[in-house]
């Protein structure tokens, strides 16, 4: 009687197979473990930073492993250090970048989830000429708008204002929103649509009842988008406001080049991870949903 197992470790060739296999995997795991460390390395240094005291950032370097364990620098950086003229810390400029962000991504999404609707059941002549002309949005760099915007919000008296950053970022959004919203929409039959006008539905209510229950999907989609990009948005924040009024991102700079405050390694760790925390909440509570919104609208 013939046996019929099979043992790898008695043919010479399965088992050199093998070992260039596994030979092949760790290689790849070490170059992707290397690069992955040096792309974790700055998240490590805020983070240690954040918790060493100055003194022994200055003597050990700011690349070491901390000594010393100090929440000092965090109520300091929030409340009790001078950023951008003001002596109240990062606090105020939290506020501004909330102030500015959740409403911006509100108003931003709806007015996309209702572009998206009109190009995409609603169509009317010239409707396809009008989305990509919204789409080139997409692509333009946002300093080609600074001029635009800069005499905007002068007539609008709306310079130096979390206000007319509001304004700024709501405009700016609409073409991703649109763009997102529009590509999810026209995949929802139209025998929807077709019926509920049939019913005497009109515009505004086949929106509410019937396009708004199917979107959560993109729109938490749309929500993740617009709040990180604005939270994190720099360029519109550091030209159009100044001082108190500024966002959270232009008084981190403002932070950590002052001439007043010389290398305040540990204070500007603490703010940058302050002002980290925000979107990090967001993609921690909803990161899942966000993949998963992508997704959805890929396979529809």
């Amino acid at each position: 009687m013939v046996d019929a197992t099979y043992d790898i470790a008695l043919d010479p060739l399965a088992r050199r197979a093998s070992l260039r296999y596994a030979a092949g995997r760790i290689a790849i795991y070490s170059f992707l473990g290397f690069f992955a460390l040096i792309y974790l390395l700055p998240l490590f240094v805020v983070v240690a930073n954040s918790f060493r005291e100055l003194p022994e950032i200055t003597r050990n370097g700011l690349i070491a492993l901390p000594h010393s364990f100090s929440l000092k620098a965090w109520p300091q950086a929030w409340a009790h250090y001078c950023v951008a003229g003001t002596c109240e810390g990062i606090k105020r400029n939290f506020y501004n970048s909330l102030i500015m962000t959740i409403p911006a991504t509100i108003a931003s999404t709806l007015l996309g989830a209702i572009n998206g609707y009109v190009l995409s059941k609603w169509r009317f002549p010239g409707s396809e000429t009008l989305f990509v002309c919204i789409l080139l949005g997409v692509f333009m760099p946002g300093q080609v708008a600074l001029l635009p915007w800069a005499y905007i919000l002068g007539n609008l008296r709306l310079s130096d204002s979390v206000y007319g950053l509001i304004l700024v970022h709501v405009i700016q959004g609409i073409s991703f929103t649109t763009l997102f919203c529009r590509n999810y929409y026209v995949n929802i039959p139209d025998d929807l649509i077709k019926a509920a006008r049939i019913d005497g539905a009109g515009f505004w209510r086949i929106f509410a009842k019937i396009i708004l229950p199917l979107s959560p999907p993109i729109l938490i989609v749309t929500v993740i988008w617009q709040f990180t990009g604005i939270w994190n948005e720099f360029l519109f924040g550091l030209v159009f406001t100044g001082g108190t009024q500024q966002p959270i991102t232009a008084a981190l700079v403002a932070l950590a080049t002052s001439q007043m405050n010389a290398h305040p390694y540990d204070v500007a760790s603490s703010a940058v991870l302050i002002g980290a925390i925000p979107p990090l909440l967001i993609y921690l509570f909803g990161g899942k949903y966000f993949v998963r919104g992508l997704t959805q609208g890929a396979i529809k």
